[in-house]
């Protein structure tokens, strides 16, 4: 399993997260957290939102029944969503939302905790008490954000004393908005919009893991780009460069995001063992820039 540092600290992490969004059943849960581990992929990431808490608990559960030692995993969590309602980052709700957490996941920390989605009421000096009481505690040792800008960022930092170590954005082969504008700098093309305040760049400068949320999705949850009929040039593409690699598309799209120097993170939403297991080998692998660019062209992407 490729390893990479989490942000700005020396903590060292698996390049690969299990995404824990879909598990919703007891019945295998400790059988999938296990191969997970045994695969390299020790990351956990959550949400209180995720099953209205249901997978934390599911999660939480198959863990104390495992023979697994807590402090060989890092979990991670997210909060800030009311769904359907409204994004909240008051202290209060923070905390609350934490606490919460660390009593479905049966645990005493959080590795993490990433604000789930902008709130744009939120006081810089209201998340920064939480975190220092968070901090203070013991209760989180990492905080970073989700779907955030740099400005946002900025805005949070100004008031938050803790590095932001990650920020966890939607990037995959299908989804490169924040390559696409760098690529095309000085073009009035579709491409050379700016959609997110060059977060790519700032997210280097600033050593901020960036974690690959569905990264083979295409759209907005519109479905899996991998063996859709929607893309048959992107796809014969990806079977042809499996081969050389002697991997699976899946794997391949895992590795085209882990070749970026920006060493991010691919968080893998699957339950199935045996997607794990050709993840987490395709995490070695290391495409060419000529390969890496023919994926990217064969998406339907452009260069100027």
């Amino acid at each position: 399993m490729k390893k990479i540092k989490f942000g700005p600290t020396a903590q060292e992490v698996p390049a690969v997260v299990l995404g824990c969004m879909r598990i919703r059943s007891a019945d295998n849960a400790q059988e999938i957290i296990e191969t997970s581990v045994d695969q390299g992929i020790t990351f956990f990431d959550h949400a209180d939102i995720y099953g209205e808490g249901l997978c934390e608990e599911i999660f939480g559960s198959a863990l104390q029944k495992s023979t697994l030692n807590r402090n060989d995993l890092f979990i991670q969590s997210k909060c800030g969503i009311v769904p359907g309602k409204m994004y909240d980052f008051s202290k209060e709700h923070i905390i609350e939302s934490v606490e919460g957490s660390l009593a479905r996941l049966q645990t005493d920390y959080l590795d993490a905790l990433l604000l789930h989605r902008p709130d744009t009421l939120f006081e810089p000096e209201e998340v920064a008490e939480a975190f220092y009481l968070l901090e203070k505690q013991g209760k989180v040792k990492y905080f970073g954000v989700s779907n955030q800008n740099p400005g946002q960022i900025n805005l949070l930092k100004s008031a938050v004393s803790q590095p932001l170590v990650a920020n966890q954005l939607q990037f995959g082969i299908k989804h490169t908005e924040m390559i696409d504008q760098g690529l095309h700098v000085n073009m009035n093309d579709g491409f050379a919009i700016d959609r997110d305040g060059g977060i790519l760049e700032y997210s280097r400068l600033n050593k901020m893991t960036i974690q690959a949320w569905s990264p083979y999705q295409y759209g907005f949850f519109e479905g899996v780009f991998i063996d859709s009929l929607k893309f048959p040039e992107l796809n014969k593409t990806l079977k042809i460069l499996a081969e050389k690699y002697n991997t699976t598309p899946t794997g391949l799209a895992s590795a085209w995001i882990l070749r970026h120097p920006a060493q991010m993170q691919v968080i893998l939403g699957t339950m199935n063992k045996n997607r794990m297991i050709e993840v987490a080998k395709a995490s070695e692998i290391v495409l060419s820039r000529e390969d890496w660019y023919a994926i990217y062209l064969a998406a339907g992407n452009q260069l100027p």
